[in-house]
C-alpha cells in the first residue's frame, strides 16, 4: 500500500506540474517495481488517470488556467477515434507504432523550445480556425491513443501550445480536462478486458491525487518559459523510451500480446 502511494504522488506531481497524466511516470513504475504484465499497468494507469484529470483541471481551474470549450473540442473526437486506432494498432507491428511515436515525440518537443522564435504563431488564434484544429489534433489523439494505450497530453498541449497560440498554462489545465472523458473510455475498455489491478488503485488514487493537487498549485508559480522547457525535456524522455522498447520488441513476435481482431470488437468503447 505504501509504495503504491508513493508511486501515485509521484505520478501526480509530474502530471499536475506539466499537464500530463502521470502514465509516463506510473507505468515503468508498476512494470519494474510492481512487476505488473504491461497492458495491466496500462489499464490500472488509465483508471488513476481519470482522478489525476479531475483534480489537476479543477485546480488549474481555480487559477482561471483552463478553457473549457478547447477541452470539449478536443474530448469529443478523441472518445470516437479511439476504437479506430485499437483496431488499427492491431494490423500493424506494436515496434513500428512505438518507434514512429518516440520520433514524433522528439520533433515536437524541438517546436515547443523553438515557440517564441516563430512569429506566425506567436498570437492566439480564434474563431473556426481555432476549432478545427482543436478537433484535428483531438482525432488525432484519440487514435494515437488508441494505438499507443497512452494518455493525450503529450499531444493536445503541444497542439494547443503550437497551432494555435495558447498559453502554456491554460494548455495544460485543458489538457488535463479533456483527458477525463477520454480516461474514463480507456479505463473503462481495460476492466472489461481484465486489466486492472483493483486492488493497487487504494494506494494509488490517494497518492495521485495529493501529488496532482501539489504539482498543479506548484505550476502557476514557474514561468511560462521554464513551463515549456520542462515539458520539452519530459516528451524527449517520453520519445527516447518509446523507441528504445520498440528495439526490442522488434526483436521479438510483432504480434505477441496483441487483442485477436474478434476481441477487439467485442469490446465497446462506451457503458
Amino acid at each position: 500500500m505504501q509504495m503504491n502511494f508513493l508511486i501515485g504522488l509521484l505520478a501526480g506531481l509530474f502530471g499536475g506540474v506539466v499537464g500530463l497524466g502521470g502514465g509516463v511516470i506510473m507505468v515503468p513504475l508498476m512494470v519494474g517495481i510492481k512487476k505488473l504484465r504491461q497492458q495491466h499497468a496500462h489499464g490500472t494507469s488509465l483508471v488513476v488517470l481519470v482522478f489525476t484529470g479531475i483534480i489537476g483541471a479543477a485546480t488549474y481551474a481555480a487559477q482561471g488556467s483552463i478553457d473549457i470549450v478547447a477541452s470539449a473540442l478536443l474530448a469529443a473526437p478523441a472518445i470516437m477515434t479511439a476504437r479506430s486506432g485499437a483496431l488499427l494498432a492491431h494490423g500493424l507491428p506494436e515496434w513500428k507504432l512505438k518507434r514512429y511515436f518516440g520520433y514524433l515525440m522528439i520533433i515536437v518537443s524541438l517546436f515547443m523550445v523553438l515557440k517564441p522564435y516563430i512569429p506566425h504563431i506567436a498570437s492566439p488564434l480564434g474563431g473556426g480556425i481555432k476549432a478545427l484544429i482543436l478537433l484535428a489534433a483531438g482525432a488525432l489523439t484519440g487514435l494515437l491513443s488508441g494505438m499507443m494505450g497512452i494518455g493525450g497530453g503529450s499531444l493536445m498541449v503541444p497542439a494547443m501550445v503550437l497551432m494555435i497560440g495558447m498559453e502554456q498554462h491554460a494548455a495544460q489545465g485543458s489538457s488535463l480536462l479533456a483527458m477525463i472523458p477520454a480516461g474514463a473510455v480507456g479505463a473503462w475498455t481495460h476492466k472489461k478486458l481484465g486489466n486492472v489491478e483493483a486492488p493497487l488503485l487504494y494506494g494509488l488514487i490517494p497518492g495521485v491525487i495529493i501529488g496532482t493537487f501539489i504539482g498543479a498549485r506548484f505550476a502557476h508559480y514557474l514561468p511560462e518559459s521554464i513551463l515549456r522547457i520542462l515539458f520539452a525535456m519530459v516528451i524527449v524522455w517520453t520519445g527516447i523510451r518509446f523507441i528504445q522498447t520498440s528495439v526490442k520488441m522488434k526483436k521479438m513476435d510483432p504480434a505477441k500480446g496483441s487483442l485477436p481482431t474478434k476481441d477487439l470488437e467485442k469490446v465497446q468503447l462506451v457503458p
